[in-house]
């Protein structure tokens, strides 16, 4: 394919940067310039991402999980100019037109319905780079001049690019197309130790984010309030892909006896009959990563599920998901070992006590009671987003995520 130069519409004096800050203390993350630094980072990263594709020749299909990725690069930019340059916390909107004319009627996703995005009258692709390119350079002006207890909404911008550029790895899964040029592509492939039951006694404890923490708090995290958890046993460590291949292997996608009603539909409407990216190949299941197909590896975690698979999984090996409580309680107390996936719970995504929505009321609010709560982080996700009080919530039958699961026994023991 051929290459656009995605790298020419970069801010000024950046260089590629994909580790180093997203591991900063998430308490000093936004202290002088480091905020600056990490949206030049974020959106070094965004683009580098499709950098190895020809945009403009590149035809996606119309698929409900994903995005036209010149669509997406460009929502990014505007996110970033509508909260960051044109809105107003006294108006409660914008008080100034977006550099790119019609902008709004073409890349906020409030209002631009999914599949209208692959018909829109966009501008020239050279014109949407331009917007990319201006908007960051005004955000960073914008910025400097920004006293630090004013900078929620750069903030706000940071971590949605951060979210966005995860979402544009898992369009490039979900496409087939290759691996970008960039690190934290897959799990890491390092052996883990051998995982084991954790138990924890029963007890309360604050669930969700204090007043007054470090770091940028979202709607969906407030506030933090008591929990009672009873004894309960956790994993150490995710489940495996071998572990998994064992389910399939023994007919898990066949046994109509292991999946919840909503679950088997689901199988049947799909045709499910193994995890999305798998296929055979003679005695050996083969798993896709981006355009390559390869061996499953049986020690790293499992990778690509829905929750109706991780619950008819949960069913075949006399194992249950967490709570959403219950993550977070062994997450704050016990020794979990990083998954490297989304893992999901068996909480549907809803409210904390008196929620009310932040200035981004379209985060969480639109989403409450139709979606189930992950926890954890990917190997995509970029440090600085992600903490043990972070929810991130899909519907439960996406398996596209970068998601996997860590069971519990079903009585502690």
């Amino acid at each position: 394919m051929r290459q656009l130069p995605l790298f020419s519409v970069l801010v000024p004096g950046v260089t590629m940067h994909t580790t180093g800050l997203a591991r900063e203390p998430i308490g000093r993350l936004y202290e002088g310039d480091r905020l600056a630094a990490a949206l030049r980072d974020a959106r070094s990263r965004t683009l580098a991402t499709y950098s190895h594709l020809d945009l403009e020749a590149l035809e996606v299909p119309c698929l409900p999980i994903v995005n036209p990725p010149l669509w997406e690069l460009s929502h990014v930019a505007w996110f970033q100019e509508y909260w960051c340059l044109r809105h107003s916390r006294e108006a409660g909107g914008p008080v100034r037109a977006s550099m790119l004319p019609n902008a709004d009627s073409f890349f906020d996703s409030t209002h631009v319905p999914h599949r209208s995005r692959w018909h829109l009258d966009y501008p020239a692709a050279g014109a949407l780079f331009g917007y990319i390119r201006e908007t960051a350079q005004a955000t960073l002006e914008a910025l400097a001049a920004t006293p630090e207890g004013d900078r929620y909404f750069y903030q706000l911008a940071l971590l949605h690019e951060d979210m966005h550029g995860e979402a544009l790895l898992m369009t490039l899964q979900t496409l087939a197309l290759p691996a970008p040029p960039i690190d934290a592509c897959e799990p890491d492939a390092s052996a883990r130790p051998r995982a084991r039951d954790i138990r924890l006694e029963a007890g309360e404890f604050l669930q969700g984010t204090r007043p007054g923490a470090a770091g940028f708090i979202f709607d969906n995290e407030k506030w933090a309030h008591p929990v009672r958890v009873e004894a309960f046993a956790i994993s150490s460590a995710t489940t495996t892909q071998g572990e998994f291949a064992a389910f399939v292997e023994e007919g898990g996608y066949r046994r109509q006896d292991l999946w919840t009603g909503e679950g088997w539909a689901w199988r049947e409407r799909e045709g499910a009959s193994a995890p999305r990216y798998w296929k055979r190949d003679a005695s050996n299941w083969l798993a896709r990563r981006f355009d390559r197909w390869r061996p499953i590896v049986a020690h790293l975690p499992m990778i690509h599920i829905s929750l109706h698979e991780a619950l008819a999984y949960c069913k075949w090996a006399g194992r249950r998901l967490p709570t959403e409580a219950e993550w977070e309680f062994a997450a704050c107390t016990a020794d979990l070992a990083p998954g490297g996936v989304w893992e999901w719970t068996s909480s549907p995504f809803n409210p904390y006590p008196g929620f009310k929505a932040d200035p981004y009321r379209d985060y969480s609010e639109p989403w409450f009671h139709s979606h189930n709560v992950l926890r954890g982080a990917s190997f995509a996700t970029r440090s600085r987003l992600a903490h043990n009080r972070f929810r991130n919530f899909y519907l439960p039958e996406r398996a596209d995520i970068f998601a996997g699961l860590r069971t519990c026994a079903l009585e502690p023991r």
